[in-house]
């Protein structure tokens, strides 16, 4: 039954919905038209200094060389900035610059849109590491992941054409016209909630407690308001301190909670319905939004349950009321609740509380949003990964019934099924292979500071985290060492842009195909039929792909937790 925290927590989680289903269609439509005009005021001055031609379009492969070109050069830039940071200006504090392979972490940590961080950021990055290399990455990698959806979409809407788009142009688009104008007021509301926003030197105060006399706090300062927007709305994660949005200069007041979640799922939900828009098929970009709409609803009530209920040990000890270990008291079970699973499910990072304290069950509802990593996903990430599912299950439909597999009019071949194979299991590939590295070698399991399954679910978050382009950590795990910093920086190399590759070849591979009519058997894409297989597809290939991990981590700690050992 529902209990009091239920019933005062339920009215935030029904309003949520309600402004999600309100500001999809609105941003949505915007970005249709970001996408699909012609021209746009002010753009041309600028492909004219960057001598960029934008009525010349690209193949995939030009796109991608393009796209990953662009994004090492940004890489190198951020290894620099950080590596050299004690030679900048903008460091009031003199930090030292980092040692080479935590520059490299985090620099692939931020140019993939993963903001993964082994390091404490007030008590390790400059200001100006803060501005010119982190939150101008989070800028760009957001971009990033936004293009290569947009192309997507036009290969799935283009017929015998090889030409998906110009890289450049979507690029200024995305930065410009969406995160941009969006960041700016994001940051100004932020503002208006007591984030900070500022130059100065950290704090020095005198402490309170009459008991500690004459001893001294630092508070950090910093241009907090400007990152954490775009850390947000970009799906990024990255904290401007180490406590991430658990800080109150990050994160203040239950509004400014509120309003990071919203912020973190804006452009995944909108570019449903920007689907719709751009392919004529906007009741398909309904049934795209209802189905990850469903995967994060029965996420969140999933994990609240679990929070709020006491393992009969904890009884014994006198503990009672929802379980608040790890949560930020000033948000409480639901915002916690709510924050976790929209962190989660948008490939986000960011938290407002600490995972590895939740109940293992809670931990584990995390695990499985992040593994499938469709759940409304990261920015363009999650919807080109949802219709590479798509694809998969029109392509098993299409065989159990005896048909060609087609998807949208457009008949499926090999091609295209590999590609849609590598988009959807490579991250899964990358974690159940890392993890068993790190499981059976000494570098890896030196870091482990919790033994028995606890430790497991540690390393496999870390690599799940790092996988699937989310960032965030159970803590726990001593990741700042030369093999974490090394393999979790291949995992979200590997795990953005080997699939990148594959969706530009996937986008390049419909654009040159014919439409073909539709036949009195063929599936509807826009049913419910196929929503329901859908979810069914997205279930059993998740299942199968971590299912062991989890009976030897979370699952195991639940069942020994229960057991009262």
């Amino acid at each position: 039954m529902c209990g009091e925290s239920c019933i005062r927590d339920l009215p935030q989680f029904l309003l949520f919905i309600l402004v999600l289903l309100i500001t999809t269609p609105l941003l949505g439509s915007y970005m249709a038209k970001v996408f699909g005009a012609e021209s746009l005021p002010g753009e041309r001055l600028i492909y004219r200094v960057l001598s960029i031609d934008p009525s010349e379009e690209m193949d995939w492969k030009s796109y991608f060389l393009n796209l990953f070109a662009f994004n090492v050069i940004g890489l190198v830039v951020m290894f620099l900035v950080l590596f050299f940071q004690n030679l900048l200006p903008l460091n009031p504090q003199g930090f030292n610059g980092f040692s080479w392979d935590l520059a490299l972490n985090t620099a692939v940590s931020f140019t993939t849109n993963t903001n993964w961080q082994t390091y404490s950021g007030e008590s390790a990055a400059s200001y100006a590491s803060q501005m010119l290399g982190l939150t101008v990455q989070n800028f760009l990698s957001a971009s990033t992941g936004i293009v290569v959806a947009v192309a997507l979409i036009r290969g799935l809407k283009r017929t015998e054409t090889p030409y998906i788009g110009n890289f450049w142009v979507d690029m200024v688009r995305a930065t410009l016209y969406v995160l941009l104008p969006i960041s700016t007021v994001g940051a100004l509301f932020l503002v208006s909630q007591g984030v900070i926003q500022n130059l100065d030197p950290y704090l020095k105060v005198e402490l309170l407690d009459p008991a500690l006399k004459g001893k001294e706090q630092v508070i950090p300062m910093g241009p907090v308001a400007s990152q954490e927007v775009i850390k947000l709305l970009g799906t990024n994660g990255g904290g401007f301190f180490g406590a991430n949005s658990a800080h109150p200069f990050e994160n203040p007041t239950p509004l400014s909670n509120f309003f990071e979640c919203l912020l973190m799922l804006l452009i995944p939900t909108a570019l449903t319905y920007t689907f719709g828009k751009l392919t004529g098929r906007q009741r398909l970009g309904w049934v795209i939004f209802g189905v990850m709409l469903f995967f994060f609803t029965s996420a969140y009530i999933t994990e609240y349950w679990a929070m709020s209920q006491l393992p009969p040990s904890f009884e014994k000890l006198g503990i009672s009321g929802p379980y608040m270990e790890g949560q930020e008291t000033r948000f409480g079970l639901g915002g916690s609740a709510l924050f976790g699973a929209v962190t989660d499910s948008a490939e986000t990072g960011a938290v407002n509380g600490m995972f590895d304290s939740y109940l293992p069950l809670s931990g584990m509802v995390l695990l499985m949003l992040m593994g499938a990593g469709v759940v409304f996903g990261g920015v363009g990430a999650g919807l080109y990964g949802m219709l590479a599912y798509m694809i998969i299950a029109s392509f098993i439909a299409g065989l159990m019934v005896g048909r060609v597999p087609e998807f949208l009019q457009k008949k499926l071949h090999p091609k295209d099924m590999w590609a849609s194979v590598v988009t959807a299991l490579t991250p899964t590939l990358l974690v159940l292979v890392l993890t068993s590295i790190a499981l059976l070698t000494k570098a890896g399991t030196s870091s482990i500071l919790n033994p028995g399954p606890h430790g497991v679910s540690e390393v496999l978050y870390a690599y799940t985290s790092t996988a699937n382009n989310n960032g965030s950590a159970f803590a726990g795990l001593n990741a700042n060492t030369l093999f974490y910093n090394l393999t979790t920086a291949f995992a979200m190399f590997a795990g953005r842009f080997v699939v990148i590759f594959a969706v530009l070849m996937l986008a390049g591979s419909f654009a040159q195909k014919k439409l073909v009519p539709m036949a009195p058997g063929s599936l509807r894409e826009d049913s419910i039929t196929f929503a329901v297989w859908l979810v069914f597809t997205v279930l059993l290939l998740n299942v199968l792909g971590f299912f062991p991990a989890f009976s030897m981590g979370p699952a195991l700690e639940h069942f020994l937790l229960y057991g009262g050992r």
